[in-house]
């Protein structure tokens, strides 16, 4: 594990905020478009998915990749009273799972939660150490 001087804790727990927050903000989106049929174009909407990185080898701060449309499969839902269903009475609705999204938001929002953990703690160890110096 390499340890990168140019990167503190700060600048890593604030890279880590703004992407899980940009991350929440995704999931969010997945969650309001999970029954939109018609995303545009007669194609419902496909979930998408935050691929993050590093942005160099070893201990540094953590940026979004992409946001990439999920390949799954849609969800094929019988529903013949529907003005979109075909001629089967099924409808073509997103590869959205609203249980699955509700853990990923769980799981985005407790790593932000981390992140300002670190930070409140980085800020009480500067204001002890100011302290001791005085």
């Amino acid at each position: 594990m390499t340890v990168h001087n140019a990167f503190g804790p700060v600048d890593i727990a604030v890279s880590g905020m703004r992407a899980q927050g940009r991350h929440m903000e995704v999931i969010s989106s997945n969650i309001a478009n999970s029954r939109t049929a018609d995303a545009g174009q007669g194609q419902p909407y496909r979930r998408l998915e935050v691929i993050f990185r590093t942005e160099q080898e070893g201990v540094s701060p953590v940026c979004i990749d992409q946001i990439v449309p999920d390949q799954s499969a849609l969800q094929r839902i019988y529903d013949p009273g529907n003005p979109k269903a075909d001629a089967s009475g099924h409808i073509i609705l997103p590869n959205v799972h609203v249980p699955v999204e509700m853990m990923n938001l769980s799981t985005a929002s407790r790593s932000y939660q981390a992140n300002a953990a670190i930070l409140k703690r980085y800020q009480k160890m500067v204001e002890t150490t100011l302290e001791l110096l005085r």
